[in-house]
């Protein structure tokens, strides 16, 4: 039952300025900013989509393999892979390069500056999902363009049903490409501001979208989600989080939740409701993989969440 997913391996420095950007930004001096922000607090994190997808798919006891281009700096994130039990069979090292990372500054209102070194991540098409051995289902997140598409037709050509999670990497295509990967794909997750890029640039409604797929899920926060299948639409609630801390991989949590119960033949509104619980474990905790993801705790959340067992 393994899941194979393709995406990145990075790593996210967050800063917190504490103050607000609009104070010390001059709008009419915007051609010409030149500013820097003072950033007593920092720290590094583990993150990319494949790495996040995993970790909350593997917590919950599912056979999650990834598929990323790493550079000569990720010795500290092999390590953390191969303590937590995930296999790196298929993370490739790319010489003389960085693994891809991101540098994040946060001010006092939640505003956010980020700059983002795709590094080794430019070469994922490297990879190939012909190398993964028996899979049950894949995923094409966020992570090279030329890599995005191989895989995805390579999965197609191999008859291995997919989700096609485009997410923050949604922009590099255009409607027609789009409209490829979703008519290739089994399965389509996005939030609600890509679901409305996403109608915008193939110039298709939600439901002709939904139609293209077996399922469609669009996630809207702490409004809930929506998934789009058989015939029907299913209105899942967003669980209440003990805190709002960080939503770093939050998404990437929910999207574990959704790979479980597909490959676990649970039902849809089922897996919509555990993936919503993933999504609340994660945004109590900061960065995208600190918070536990351990069976018998999720069992117990999802009884007291929704007053039935995981199994239905």
């Amino acid at each position: 039952m393994s899941v194979l997913i393709c995406g990145s391996l990075a790593f996210d420095t967050i800063m917190v300025f504490p103050d607000r950007f609009r104070e010390h930004i001059l709008p009419d001096k915007l051609h010409m900013l030149n500013v820097a922000f003072l950033v007593p607090e920092m720290r590094r994190e583990y993150g990319g989509t494949a790495g996040n997808i995993a970790y909350n798919l593997h917590g919950l006891g599912g056979d999650a393999r990834i598929m990323a281009t790493v550079g000569d700096d990720f010795g500290p994130y092999r390590e953390r892979l191969q303590t937590l039990g995930l296999r790196t069979d298929h993370v490739r090292h790319v010489p003389g390069s960085y693994t891809a990372q991101a540098f994040i500054t946060t001010d006092l209102d939640d505003n956010q500056i980020t700059a983002f070194h795709p590094g080794a991540m430019n070469f994922s098409h490297d990879n190939s999902v012909f190398d993964a051995g028996d899979l049950k289902l894949g995923v094409i997140a966020p992570d090279g363009r030329d890599g995005m598409f191989r895989h995805a037709r390579e999965f197609a050509e191999r008859g291995i049903p997919f989700l096609f999670d485009p997410g923050q990497g949604l922009p590099m295509f255009n409607g027609d490409e789009l409209m490829q990967f979703i008519r290739d794909a089994h399965y389509l997750a996005v939030n609600d501001y890509e679901a409305q890029l996403l109608q915008q640039k193939t110039g298709q409604s939600i439901d002709s979208l939904a139609r293209e797929v077996r399922a469609l899920v669009v996630t809207r926060g702490g409004s809930g989600s929506q998934i789009w299948a058989e015939g029907r639409v299913y209105e899942i609630p967003a669980v209440a989080p003990t805190a709002v801390v960080d939503p770093t991989g939050c998404g990437d949590a929910y999207r574990a939740g959704l790979l479980y119960g597909m490959v676990n033949g649970l039902d849809w509104d089922t897996t919509g409701r555990l993936a919503s619980l993933l999504g609340a474990l994660k945004i109590a905790e900061r960065g995208a993989q600190n918070h536990p993801v351990v069976r018998s705790d999720i069992e117990d959340r999802f009884a007291a969440a929704f007053g039935r067992s995981l199994a239905g």
